[in-house]
């Protein structure tokens, strides 16, 4: 995606680290914004809910798939996303 900068490789199941430039200024203290990849999207989702988490109510789809904006316990957003295969 434009104006992104990703760290490091998925390869081998290891984490990567991907930057995001977004127009708008941040409010309130959260500097970290995680996206978790998952191959089931609804199942992931339903696993944060019962950990504590919930939804946002923000889904996006796109070309590439789709994310869904939740919530830790403390209102700390995060995306879950399943890309498109």
């Amino acid at each position: 995606m434009p104006g992104w900068l990703r760290l490091a490789s998925a390869a081998d199941g290891r984490p990567m680290l991907n930057f995001q430039p977004v127009p708008e200024p941040k409010k309130g203290k959260t500097r970290v914004h995680l996206d978790l990849l998952t191959d089931d999207l609804d199942a992931a989702t339903a696993r944060v809910v019962a950990l504590g988490g919930g939804p946002t109510g923000e889904r996006h789809e796109y070309d590439e798939g789709t994310v869904v904006i939740m919530a830790d316990p403390e209102g700390t957003e995060f995306c879950v996303v399943a890309y498109s295969t």
